[in-house]
């Protein structure tokens, strides 16, 4: 009887290096490759290129496996105490990253029962993370694109995204990447197209002023600087066939989805207080005759509407918040924002708990402009599904750039400024073909 090999990869995209692992197990008995699930791979990096069922159809394939089985968390435990295998097959290249604390797990297991750990040398010169790094290089398609959002919020329960104002600024959360404190791999799932940032950066009022004809020349820098998916703040949406435009416009580009705010009128951006300034908030009946004609204007299901509730910025409470949300969803709205100007967080914590409760819930989104302190820990435990960082590197670029104006004009020359910022020769080398 052949002795079990059990082999975990995530396999999205084949290289040799998989191919020279598979060698190697096949020659040690009946090859077992657990692959990981959409969600196993989305846990520790980015949302895979391909769904499980269509790497399962390619490893499947793959000369020297004999069967393939779902891992649907990067720890191991699982399939090793179900499969109890002879041998387990890994590239070296687990040692150190997000998966050396579950290779060591792995070796304490396998002694178990007598197995045995083998790890070939990782295939030089090779990688996943250099393919999809020229993959990005190369671009995306609007409809590979278009459904990444919903792809990332099925193999995650919380994805988060920032504010891209410009190419430029597409292009640093395209690879932005860094550890959190307990030693994770983090980096953004998606991009924000904000009203206010696209408004402030031509010098114009966050009021609607700026038309969707000016604002797609925004999202088409970032389309052409970033392959993630975007989210585009919709404002109210304009008239309802003002907004079943926007929807096909958006889609046609490859936008994920468009987010519109339930209030009517000359927009105020809804951070705004005091008593010269004036929020109406549409009737319940109207914004939904506004979402369920985006949604018949759409031509694919993996576009989505997300309906904002204004409801706790107008102070009319959470009972009214519900009903909207309620009513929305019923509407065809594929997800909820709800939005607050109170610093502690606390409303909108209530607001998740009674939403939560919803049979029909979708997707909730917040954007934790006046509640900072809440950490993506505390509003994911909350229930919360999409977390936007809306405005934060606009607001940091500007302090930057005053800062530096002010320095030049107090010292009359540029060497004091030159410290704060970036080289000149490492700006022109940012841009491939300079």
């Amino acid at each position: 009887m052949k002795k079990i090999v059990y082999v975990p990869m995530a396999a999205d995209i084949i290289h040799p290096g998989h191919l020279n692992i598979i060698k190697q197990a096949s020659q040690l008995g009946y090859v077992i490759v657990g692959l990981f699930s959409d969600k196993a791979i989305a846990s520790y990096k980015r949302v895979p290129l391909m769904n499980y069922e269509q790497r399962k159809i390619i490893v499947e394939s793959l000369k020297g496996v004999d069967e393939v089985v779902v891992q649907e968390e990067k720890e191991y435990d699982a399939n090793l105490l179900k499969y109890k295998p002879d041998f387990m097959v890994h590239g070296s290249d687990w040692n150190n990253g997000p998966l050396s604390k579950p290779r060591e797990r792995a070796i304490e297991l396998m002694s178990r029962w007598g197995g045995k750990i083998v790890e070939p040398e990782y295939t030089k010169d090779i990688s996943s993370s250099k393919l999809n790094q020229a993959i990005k290089q190369r671009g995306i398609l609007p409809h590979e694109r278009l459904g990444l959002l919903k792809r990332a919020l099925a193999a995650k329960t919380m994805i988060k995204g920032i504010e891209s104002h410009s190419g430029l600024s597409a292009m640093i959360i395209e690879n932005a990447s860094a550890k959190d404190i307990e030693g994770n791999n983090q980096s953004f799932d998606f991009l924000w197209i904000s009203s206010l940032t696209d408004s402030t950066l031509k010098g114009k009022p966050d009021n609607e002023f700026v038309d969707l004809t000016s604002r797609i020349v925004t999202v088409n820098d970032i389309l052409e600087a970033s392959t993630k998916p975007i989210i585009y703040d919709g404002d109210t949406g304009s008239q309802i066939p003002h907004f079943e435009l926007m929807v096909k416009r958006l889609e046609r580009l490859g936008v994920s989805a468009v987010v519109i705010e339930d209030k009517i009128g000359l927009k105020k951006n809804s951070l705004c207080e005091g008593e010269s300034v004036q929020h109406f908030q549409d009737t319940i009946e109207h914004f939904c005759a506004k979402i369920k004609a985006g949604k018949q204007a759409q031509l694919s299901d993996n576009f989505m509407i997300i309906a904002r509730i204004e409801s706790l910025i107008l102070n009319v409470g959470i009972e009214d918040a519900m009903n909207r949300a309620q009513a929305y969803i019923e509407a065809g709205a594929d997800g909820i924002m709800i939005h607050s100007r109170q610093k502690d967080g606390r409303e909108i914590l209530e607001f998740c708990e009674r939403y939560n409760a919803l049979e029909n819930r979708k997707p909730l989104m917040v954007v934790p402009t006046n509640y900072p302190s809440l950490s993506e820990v505390e509003l994911e435990k909350a229930g919360v599904n999409i977390i936007v960082y809306a405005n934060q590197l606009l607001r940091a670029s500007y302090s930057a750039m005053l800062e530096t104006a002010n320095l030049i004009l107090k010292h009359r020359r540029a060497f004091e400024a030159d410290k704060k910022y970036i080289k000149a020769l490492d700006l022109i080398n940012l841009i491939k073909g300079n």
